[in-house]
């Protein structure tokens, strides 16, 4: 085994090359352009958003949260993802927001919170099979809304479950469509 400073040198600079030349690709993107996937995603993103921020002025209580958005984009733009199946909206939201939700109640609002926030929701998500990546953002939400322990029921679980319902009704009226593919 060569341990000289020389040796270490060239297995810095070699490994360097090694890790830069990953991001070297002519690879091109996978997706495909489908009209009616998109109106799927028009129809089925507007209905969400617009029944939880109808619900919001109609009741004065929140209903809506940004990441939200981003779960209608799963839900509906890659509904057979395994990301984006009812378990993973649903679960992923609650276990985020868990996460946010303890840790600004025992640390407060500080960037180490925030950053600790997501990673410990990420980490929870992955462990208990709900990873859902717009629910990471579930605990900035929290902690930078000061939120209550009730956000976790409104908006979280009641506007989780809303996302998913018209999901199951949108993307099932396309006949090569079929939503979710698993519950559990």
């Amino acid at each position: 085994m060569n341990s000289s400073p020389k040796a270490s040198a060239k297995e810095d600079i070699s490994y360097t090359q090694s890790y830069f030349s990953k991001m070297i690709t002519t690879a091109r993107s996978p997706l495909k352009i489908d009209v009616k996937d998109a109106v799927t995603g028009l129809v089925g993103g507007t209905v969400s958003i617009l029944l939880l921020a109808i619900l919001t002025q109609l009741t004065s209580s929140p209903w809506l949260m940004a990441p939200f958005g981003a779960s209608c984009v799963l839900a509906f733009g890659l509904w057979n993802a395994p990301l984006s199946q009812p378990r993973n909206i649903i679960g992923g939201h609650l276990v985020a927001t868990l996460v946010g939700l303890t840790i600004y109640h025992l640390f407060g609002n500080n960037p180490y919170t925030l950053g600790t926030g997501v990673g410990l929701a990420i980490f929870f998500m992955m462990l208990t099979k709900t990873t859902h990546p717009p629910a990471g953002a579930d605990p900035i939400v929290v902690i930078l809304g000061a939120s209550s322990w009730n956000y976790i029921i409104n908006p979280v679980l009641i506007g989780s479950i809303v996302i998913v319902i018209v999901a199951l009704l949108i993307n099932n009226v396309r006949s090569n469509r079929s939503y979710p593919t698993y519950w559990i």
